[in-house]
């Protein structure tokens, strides 16, 4: 009995309990065991990453494995690069671009932050990541420069054309041709010499006082006041003249006298194809004395203009300071303009106003208006030179010596 029961088996579980060498170990290879499953995990990993992405997760943890990648090594600076001459359009679009909407210059900021450029992620991780590429880099500006520069010429070149005609603008001296179409001028020449033309034609159209009367000017008396007188013929022939009419216009061809004279001889001839005096306009005129007295009132502290003056003041008998008379016959310009040492009224209207006076029997009133409008259109010039003139008498006076007192032998004292 004893035999068996020592044959009898203990079925108990027995603990292992290791000595100090086999803790060691035990913890070494379960150590081994965690290195090799780290080991296997990062290989799948990688072996996933090195594949394009499929599914839409893996594209956020490569974005966020990026991030992490970019805040642990900051990025490089790149080296300013000296910038290239650049157009004035390139400015110009810099400038806009600078003045642009602040929500456009946000969106474009997105745009770049999701543009990385692969300087910007290191070297080991540019074989394991791939980020998606973005839509919406912009733009090289290459072509739009050359638009650009091409816009500057057109420009440029329009701008010396422009130069061109306003350079070859015509004069009315220039068109000097009579009798001509302004519609075919307007077409081979242009529309200003066009309109130089029409403006003669409606000179030589419109009535001589629309051109020698300033409308709704003043109507008293001026500083300056033109004259004119017509006469009649008196004795044998007609050959002696008398006083018939006087006409006085003020600066602006306003009419301030006029007055038929009664005569006090008999007419032998009224000369009225020039004179335009008939026997009725002078039947019942104005005494001679009172149309002398009501003349020299007006004329007095006045500027007489008119043409051959001296003629209308002696047969009116009176007298005026010859630095207050202004002859449009005598004066120099004038005398080049006409050819002629003693240019007519007739003429110098045409040729320096484009006026046509005097076309049939005279009037007092016009020759008076004609001699005025001479007279304004050179008043500044006119009166510059005799201020002139007068400048110069005066230098001469006073360069003037003071005579020596001379002894009686002959000879100067001193001497």
């Amino acid at each position: 009995m004893s035999k068996s029961k020592a044959k009898k088996t203990d079925y108990r579980v027995q603990t292992y309990h290791p000595t100090s060498k086999g803790k060691k170990r035990h913890w070494y290879q379960k150590q081994l065991k965690m290195e090799q499953s780290l080991l296997a995990d990062q290989r799948k990993v990688k072996a996933q990453q090195a594949q394009p992405p499929t599914d839409a997760q893996w594209f956020s943890a490569n974005w966020k494995a990026l991030q992490e990648i970019l805040k642990t090594s900051p990025p490089e600076k790149k080296q300013s690069v000296a910038p290239k001459q650049q157009n004035g359009a390139l400015l110009k679009k810099k400038a806009k671009a600078n003045n642009a909407d602040p929500r456009q210059t946000d969106t474009e900021k997105k745009v770049k932050q999701k543009t990385v450029s692969n300087s910007l992620v290191p070297k080991d991780s540019q074989g394991c990541l791939r980020v998606p590429p973005v839509s919406g880099t912009r733009k090289s500006t290459a072509p739009k420069r050359k638009h650009d520069s091409g816009k500057s010429n057109i420009e440029q070149a329009g701008k010396k054309q422009k130069s061109v005609t306003e350079e070859r603008k015509f004069t009315a001296e220039d068109i000097w041709f009579d009798d001509v179409d302004p519609d075919d001028i307007e077409a081979t020449i242009g529309p200003e010499a066009a309109q130089i033309i029409r403006k003669k034609d409606i000179l030589k159209n419109q009535d001589p006082e629309m051109a020698l009367v300033k409308e709704k000017a003043f109507p008293g008396l001026t500083k300056a006041v033109a004259i004119d007188c017509e006469m009649v013929g008196v004795g044998p022939d007609g050959e002696d003249s008398i006083l018939a009419r006087v006409s006085l216009v003020n600066q602006f061809g306003k009419c301030i006298y006029d007055k038929f004279v009664k005569p006090t001889e008999k007419v032998t001839d009224y000369r009225t194809a020039v004179s335009g005096i008939r026997p009725e306009d002078i039947k019942d005129g104005e005494d001679v004395q009172t149309v002398r007295r009501e003349v020299a009132e007006i004329l007095q502290g006045r500027i007489a203009v008119g043409h051959a003056i001296h003629n209308d003041l002696k047969i009116l008998l009176l007298d005026h300071p010859k630095k207050k008379i202004r002859d449009t016959q005598k004066y120099k310009p004038f005398r080049k303009i006409a050819k002629s040492g003693r240019p007519s009224l007739k003429v110098l209207c045409k040729e320096v106003l484009n006026v046509k006076v005097q076309q049939g029997e005279h009037s007092s009133v016009q020759d008076a208006q004609a001699t005025m409008r001479l007279y304004t259109l050179v008043k500044k010039q006119w009166e510059a030179d005799i201020r002139a003139s007068h400048n110069t008498d005066l230098d001469k006076k006073s360069e003037r010596k003071p005579k020596l007192p001379k002894h009686k032998g002959g000879n100067p004292i001193g001497l």
